[in-house]
């Protein structure tokens, strides 16, 4: 069963893919396609607007998405935020996003991301990049 990652699609797209890449994670994109690829068999990635992933999220379409916490609380979904992603396009200041799993997964604690192998290695990021919301 391989895990299904939303990734924002538009101006945050591609920080959000380097932020993976210096994870250790390879993804490339198509512009002819909203499924990405990834150097892990055990993940699927679609592209979503950040606007519309915490109800991908919750309806269940997507085990886990990065979007904004604001679009979370304006969507009123029901999904756990996991983690808080601080990153940005360079050209402006730095935002934050979260990493949003549905309440009812067993993926629902920065402990149970970590430990599993095949994702990213979050301590391979900047200091202060991921910050655990347990």
């Amino acid at each position: 069963m391989k895990l299904k990652l939303g990734i924002p699609k538009g101006s945050l797209e591609t920080a959000t893919i380097d932020l993976f890449r210096r994870a250790g994670y390879a993804i490339t994109t198509s512009s002819r396609s909203y499924f990405p690829t990834i150097d892990d068999p055990e993940i699927e990635c679609m592209l979503i607007r950040a606007q519309e992933m915490a109800r991908y999220v919750e309806d269940g379409i997507l085990d886990a998405g990065l979007t904004g916490r604001d679009w979370v609380a304006e969507t009123e979904a029901q999904v756990e935020a996991i983690a808080d992603l601080v990153y940005s396009k360079q050209s402006f200041g730095k935002v934050r996003w979260v990493l949003a799993v549905p309440e009812r997964r067993a993926f629902n604690r920065c402990a149970t991301w970590k430990a599993k192998s095949s994702l990213p290695n979050w301590s391979a990021l900047p200091s202060g990049t991921w910050r655990s919301m347990a």
